[in-house]
């Protein structure tokens, strides 16, 4: 039986969103403290250009368990939310995007669901009892072209693998170690590595709106080929090095 979790660790990368962040923080904070969640909001600025920093820390005022962390060069959203990681003070992260496409309200789900004894909560758009509003269909179209080859590849029932809003017990996030994509690839690593090393994990239904202000981080062009090199990396590791995990006492795949 895993131990109660004591403290949350949320880790928000964010790039330039001064139209978003204090939006998100603010929600996230109210969701978590209705439901008397001891917690910690840590805010990664990735390098930005506009008032994201400055807003930070004028929303720190107000929100104590805000801590903004600025992420030195070089960037990129695998830095940055690796950075988050190394500097968490909690016994579980959530990791969420800065736009407001991820709903608050999953991430207390999230962190009940680890609480009944998973090391990892992954959450999908595409099953029953998720609800997707708004996502552009050439996204859409490769998104579901991409996870049913990992799904084929790693013979998994999650089906959302690359969505980044995730839920991980810290023991599961220092398992997964080493860090090796240093963009967003790394939505892909980190579930594919605890699935493979034997992390107990479930999937839910969760809700994600596209974003209604700022810029998109996400460039299809310059991800195809990190991708696919992340997703061959584990599956490498997952046949050449399986036993290894066996021996070292865990039961290889687990969902429930």
């Amino acid at each position: 039986m895993l131990p109660t979790l004591t403290k949350l660790s949320v880790i928000i990368p964010a790039r330039n969103e001064s139209g978003a962040i204090a939006c998100t923080v603010r929600n996230l904070h109210s969701e978590l403290e209705q439901n008397a969640i001891v917690h910690e909001i840590l805010v990664v600025d990735d390098g930005s250009r506009d008032n994201t920093w400055k807003i930070l820390n004028s929303v720190k005022q107000e929100i104590p368990e805000l801590r903004p962390l600025q992420n030195e060069a070089p960037h990129g959203y695998g830095r940055a939310v690796a950075y988050g990681i190394d500097r968490i003070e909690g016994d579980a992260a959530v990791i969420l995007m800065a736009d407001e496409s991820d709903d608050a309200k999953d991430v207390v789900r999230y962190w009940k669901a680890l609480n009944r004894g998973y090391h990892c909560v992954f959450g999908s758009r595409f099953v029953k009892g998720a609800e997707i509003v708004d996502y552009p269909w050439p996204k859409l179209f490769l998104n579901r072209l991409g996870n049913k080859l990992i799904q084929l590849l790693f013979g998994i029932g999650l089906n959302d693998t690359s969505n980044a809003f995730k839920a991980f017990r810290k023991t599961a996030l220092d398992g997964c170690r080493p860090f090796v994509s240093q963009h967003f690839n790394l939505t892909v690593e980190l579930p594919l590595k605890a699935i493979t090393r034997g992390f107990r994990w479930t999937m839910i239904p969760i809700h994600w709106k596209n974003r209604t202000r700022g810029i998109a981080k996400f460039k299809i062009k310059e991800m195809g080929s990190r991708y696919l090199f992340i997703i061959l990396y584990v599956w490498l590791e997952h046949a050449l090095c399986a036993q290894d995990y066996h021996a070292a006492g865990r039961k290889g795949f687990q969902k429930k």
